[in-house]
């Protein structure tokens, strides 16, 4: 991976998303402005409240410019959105992969209708269109803690996928000497999937929580865009973009800063999970 521009280019993205969206406090302050903030002076009253300065309003004042009409820092929220983002992601990333790898290896393992039930219900979850159930839901549940709700409807149909991959591997790790000679030597079965079979998921396991963020930063500014995700005024990119369509014609940057940040984290993400992938199946053709 080191040989790999493509890959270290992505490593070093997310390293610094991950550092702004830890650091979105200090920056803040650093910029001057808060996300909630506004700034009557950097909008023109006369001109629909476009921002007064030409680029949406990029200036030493604000470095990213303005969001027509209220002013607020475009900086500010784009840093503050990686913060809500990056965590809904991160924690739907790690909880569906702790049930999906629970429940795929007790699947794979012992088979016969331990099999059969968990793989009916995520052959049931799987045959729901995801996105227009996660509507459903969103619009029926009260507003209360959004981000924790969306993490909740993610794991809802999220676990299943890796499930299903870590139920395959199992099954075929199952079949290997190592776990023969565990059996014969009077291991239980316990030990036999934690201490035999799950060590060996370890690179399965790593590869499927870096393609499962990228999806879900996706999902959650989908969900963002249609209104049932983040609730305003807390920051979220996905809003934001939904905040820009009308004035992408009159301000293209309060549309583009936001969807380039998307873009790069999402497609970061991706080709460093697919980097990645590639070089732990090499390593593991070459034992």
């Amino acid at each position: 991976m080191l040989a790999s521009p493509a890959a270290m280019l992505s490593a070093a993205f997310i390293v610094l998303i991950v550092l702004v969206a830890i650091a979105a406090p200090l920056l803040t302050k650093w910029s001057g402005w808060d996300p909630f903030q506004y700034d009557d002076t950097a909008v023109n009253p006369d001109l629909g409240g476009l921002p007064a300065l030409p680029w949406g309003g990029i200036s030493t004042d604000h470095w990213f410019g303005v969001e027509p009409q209220s002013g607020r820092d475009v900086f500010a929220r784009i840093v503050y959105g990686a913060r809500v983002s990056l965590a809904i992601a991160f924690a739907a990333a790690a909880i569906t992969t702790i049930v999906g790898v629970v429940l795929g290896m007790l699947a794979g393992f012992f088979g016969g209708w331990v099999d059969q039930v968990i793989s009916r219900v995520m052959d049931f979850l799987m045959a729901f269109p995801s996105l227009i159930f996660m509507i459903a839901l969103l619009s029926a549940l009260p507003a209360g803690n959004r981000p924790v709700l969306l993490v909740m409807v993610l794991c809802i149909f999220g676990w299943p996928y890796t499930a299903r991959v870590i139920r395959g591997q199992t099954m075929s790790l199952g079949q290997r000497e190592f776990v023969e000679a565990a059996q014969a030597s009077g291991a239980s079965k316990a030990a036999i999937v934690f201490k035999e079979i799950l060590p060996n998921l370890t690179g399965t396991i790593i590869v499927l929580v870096t393609l499962a963020v990228p999806s879900y930063i996706g999902t959650e500014a989908a969900l963002s865009f249609l209104g049932v995700g983040v609730v305003p005024p807390t920051p979220s990119w996905g809003q934001m973009i939904a905040t820009a369509v009308p004035w992408y014609a009159t301000d293209p940057m309060f549309f583009f800063v936001p969807g380039l940040f998307l873009f790069l984290t999402v497609l970061s993400f991706t080709v460093f999970g697919d980097h990645l992938s590639r070089a732990i199946d090499t390593g593991d053709t070459s034992k």
